[in-house]
């Protein structure tokens, strides 16, 4: 086992790349790794080689294509909420990454939030998961002052679930008032008409700063089957709603354009024009690669969750140069906490030790605590350091391999509700930007305190190991199957053995499929489940974009327990 050992003031590395444990992850991990990218690729295909023919029939092209000829030659689209309604509207054929696509692309070198509807799927139609898709990259675009692009084709709102798409905070109608929000915060918005844009779908592309459109698309608030059957008028598509019309009569579309390529091409001349805003406070330097090889974090990561492995192994594959200052290195080693650069962009680090770790009590008594739990020390410390970095606008990142708060008597003496809250109050109230990546299992309060998805993370990343739930499967199958057979004893029925299993087995197999992350993503709990060897990629985005925000809100957390 070669120790690499490193200048002072860096990670060391001290794992054995030949040894039978590392290939065993290795080969977990890449087995995980493929089975997600085959899927993804089957996703990408959206509604099939039947429906891309159709579009392409109709002389427009795929919103893949388009945004490959929108964005910069060489680069490619940072895609968010790929796995987006997965396994989900089966009854209705489904709807592949539901049947919108977003990510952050460059034009002329500036990021963009795009969202683009895929027409190969149900016409672009909304299904519940769309408009949340929708939202939510909106939310981002808004978070980090992210300038907006829409490639609108859509039949508007998918009819047989309106009940779901229509109402609600997070439902259709919360697209619009993002975009007068979005306009008000001086946040640049660009719509396309490329296809079909109908019933209330119609005011986000003319709520936006420039409206295009091509010639054959239609936007008008009812098709003309509907106008005929509301006011008895009969007209054609284009006389109601055509791009010479809104062009010349009603002067609702800025641009009217041939055909997508020139569409396309006149946003790109919009965004080459565009000004330059100020840009947010933290601090930035020229990026270094780390010192040891991504490759090697498939062996590092433990395919068996009850095995410990050194997260310092993982942080020394992400950050710059492999250097970190770590913050009380000796005080509640169950929970790292540090400063490094990761892409030249400064970062304060809040990771799960998953190693077991001997700690020694202010009664002198050794004691060893468990790697993956956050004990009553730990928590203290990640308060005190994520308050440091809200005063010294240090953006934070947390990487999420927790098992939860410690319990028991000792534990609840030592006042770990009291330390839990001030972590999860210290989260709460962060102003800096947070992004959170859930490598392992990310269970109960502890997601929580490690800044999950409801404590307002710019960005949730997974790797395909990621578990996600308020216990794990083991544990949760346990307290279900104990609950249960106390239920059927009550009506005077007792299981053999062979059936406890059976429901055993039952029970874990659902809770497993939940703790999923592609169950997770499908719902939007997750931005993006990333390749382990991309975390650093991937982070790298998501801290290029929080940089454009440069608004930063004065720091409180509150009233603190002592």
């Amino acid at each position: 086992m070669a120790d690499r050992t490193p200048p002072a003031g860096s990670l060391a590395s001290a794992i054995d790349p030949t040894s039978p444990r590392f290939e065993k992850n290795m080969r977990a991990m890449a087995e995980r790794v493929s089975q997600v990218r085959n899927e993804e690729e089957t996703i990408r295909e959206g509604g099939g080689a039947k429906n891309i023919e159709s579009q392409h029939k109709k002389g427009r092209l795929t919103a893949r294509e388009r945004l490959a000829l929108l964005l910069d030659p060489g680069t490619e689209l940072f895609e968010l909420g790929l796995y987006a309604a997965w396994g989900m509207y089966e009854e209705w054929g489904g709807a592949p990454s539901a049947g919108v696509i977003t990510g952050l692309g460059h034009i002329h070198g500036r990021p963009f939030m795009v969202i683009a509807n895929d027409a190969t799927v149900k016409a672009g139609a909304f299904f519940p998961m769309t408009a949340k898709k929708v939202i939510r990259a909106q939310n981002i675009a808004i978070e980090n002052r992210i300038p907006t692009i829409y490639l609108v084709d859509s039949a508007g709102v998918f009819l047989p679930l309106q009940e779901d798409v229509f109402p609600d905070t997070d439902d259709f109608g919360r697209g619009f008032r993002n975009n007068a929000v979005m306009s008000s915060l001086g946040i640049p918005q660009i719509a396309a008409i490329m296809g079909m844009c109908v019933a209330g779908g119609g005011y986000l592309p003319v709520m936006c700063d420039h409206v295009l459109m091509t010639e054959g698309s239609g936007l008008f608030l009812a098709g003309p089957a509907l106008v005929q059957a509301a006011i008895g008028q009969r007209v054609s598509a284009e006389e109601l709603g055509g791009a010479a019309m809104h062009a010349a009569i009603s002067g609702t579309v800025d641009y009217r354009e041939p055909k997508d390529e020139a569409c396309l091409a006149r946003i790109r001349s919009l965004v080459e024009k565009m000004g330059h805003r100020p840009r947010a406070p933290f601090d930035r330097t020229q990026p270094e690669l780390p010192a040891f090889a991504a490759e090697e974090l498939y062996g590092i990561f433990e395919s068996d969750p009850a095995r410990p492995y050194n997260m310092k192994e993982v942080l020394a594959r992400i950050v710059d140069a492999s250097r970190f200052d770590e913050y009380k290195p000796e005080y509640g080693q169950t929970l790292i906490c540090g400063f490094a650069r990761i892409g030249g962009h400064a970062v304060g680090i809040v990771a799960n030790q998953k190693m077991h770790v001997q700690q020694v009590d202010e009664a002198g008594r050794k004691r060893m605590e468990f790697g993956g739990v956050i004990y009553t020390e730990s928590a203290e410390k990640a308060a005190r350091f994520i308050m440091d970095c809200n005063q010294n606008l240090v953006p934070l990142v947390f990487l999420h391999d927790v098992n939860g708060f410690m319990v028991g008597r000792d534990a609840e003496w030592s006042g770990i509700i009291k330390a839990g809250a001030k972590m999860v109050n210290a989260v709460s109230n962060s102003v800096v930007p947070k992004i959170a990546v859930i490598i392992g299992g990310s269970f109960g309060a502890g997601h929580y305190a490690m800044c999950g998805k409801a404590y307002d993370p710019r960005f949730v990343f997974a790797w395909p190991t990621a578990r996600y739930a308020v216990m794990s499967g083991d544990s949760a199958a346990s307290t279900l199957v104990e609950i249960r057979l106390k239920q059927l004893e009550r009506g005077g029925k007792k299981l053999t053995d062979e059936e406890k299993g059976e429901l055993y087995a039952s029970v874990k197999q659902t809770y497993d499929e939940q703790t999923d992350p592609r169950y997770g993503a499908a719902r939007l709990w997750i931005d993006k489940i990333v390749d382990p060897l991309d975390t650093r990629a991937a982070l790298i985005a998501a801290l290029e974009a929080a940089s454009f925000n440069p608004e930063v809100k004065e720091f409180k957390v509150g009233v603190l327990q002592t």
